[in-house]
């Protein structure tokens, strides 16, 4: 089913989007290279905000669509859904689900802090912290006991919705010369390389920089970092075939450097939690070659950080 997606799959998703009161169309700043003398001023740089999305993340573009294709049992509420998140996620999971009224378990790494889990509880779902390592056993454990899994980036539903801001970029930037993205579980990254190549333009976490030199879709049991996020226990088998086919490039980041990309971003007024400054962060450190002189798009992906937290991570 990936390698048959379609522009016309992304568009329907977009226009099921466009339907939802809880998808916004974000902003995209237009040629602000200059609000960081340190970047190559040559460059003509663009910052699409979904960290300005409903629920403080780009995650709610692929959960409402993915509410448009759940399985009739869970649908009429007789069966319930199952699915794991470091916190984005499973924010939109619950918000989605408590909205149609239907209850879900999100299981998540012991590493997510507190508060997410009150979150997602605040919504009527329950939520249930477990080792990072055990997380996808855990998740088998509850399928046999007859739980539906609706996964939480390994779904060409939500790769199509994600796909969406592909359609958003190009309506403004019709001819960008490269469009950067975080990635973790890659179904992001996948949905805009996806959406970008298929409208007719000619690049992200260890799991899927491991994927790529390796040739399949790794997993890599226990990873730390301050970008949860960015953290998943493997790459999507569906986002990697995607990202093989139109993906161009994966680069990697340190902490240290989120967390100077976050003030970066922070010192101009936008709040972004690490996971989502991590593309900005790519261009920051001159990690992306050859940008002189080109139109750059950089997806900021998610601002659901607290003020404790932020003060922690840079004061």
């Amino acid at each position: 089913m990936a390698n048959n997606l379609t522009l016309a799959d992304i568009t329907s998703a977009a226009e099921v989007l466009k339907e939802s009161p809880d998808v916004v169309r974000t902003p995209l700043l237009r040629q602000v290279q200059g609000m960081w003398p340190t970047i190559d001023q040559t460059t003509d740089l663009y910052l699409k905000l979904e960290n300005m999305q409903t629920t403080g993340s780009f995650k709610i573009r692929g959960v409402t669509n993915q509410m448009e294709h759940l399985p009739s049992e869970v649908k009429d509420g007789s069966t319930c859904a199952v699915t794991f998140s470091a916190g984005n996620y499973g924010k939109a999971f619950a918000h989605c689900m408590s909205r149609k009224g239907l209850k879900g378990l999100v299981l998540l790494p012991h590493t997510a802090p507190e508060d997410r889990v009150k979150m997602i509880q605040s919504y009527g779902l329950e939520a249930l912290k477990v080792p990072s390592s055990e997380i996808e056993d855990h998740v088998a454990d509850h399928v046999a006991k007859g739980y539906i899994l609706l996964h939480s980036f390994d779904d060409i539903h939500l790769v199509q919705g994600y796909g969406s801001i592909a359609l958003e970029i190009l309506a403004e930037v019709p001819d960008p010369d490269i469009v950067v993205v975080c990635c973790g579980g890659a179904g992001l990254v996948a949905g805009v390389a996806a959406g970008i190549r298929l409208a007719g333009c000619d690049k992200c976490p260890p799991t899927l920089f491991e994927s790529f030199k390796a040739g399949y879709a790794v997993k890599i049991p226990s990873v730390k970092s301050v970008a949860t996020g960015l953290m998943p226990p493997s790459t999507g088998k569906v986002p990697y075939m995607l990202c093989q086919k139109y993906l161009e490039d994966v680069l990697l980041v340190t902490d240290d450097e989120l967390l100077m990309g976050m003030r970066h971003l922070y010192d101009r007024g936008l709040k972004v939690e690490p996971a989502g400054a991590a593309a900005f962060t790519a261009l920051l450190q001159a990690r992306i070659p050859d940008t002189s002189g080109k139109k750059v798009v950089i997806v900021v992906t998610g601002g659901n950080i607290t003020p404790p937290e932020l003060a922690k991570l840079i004061g």
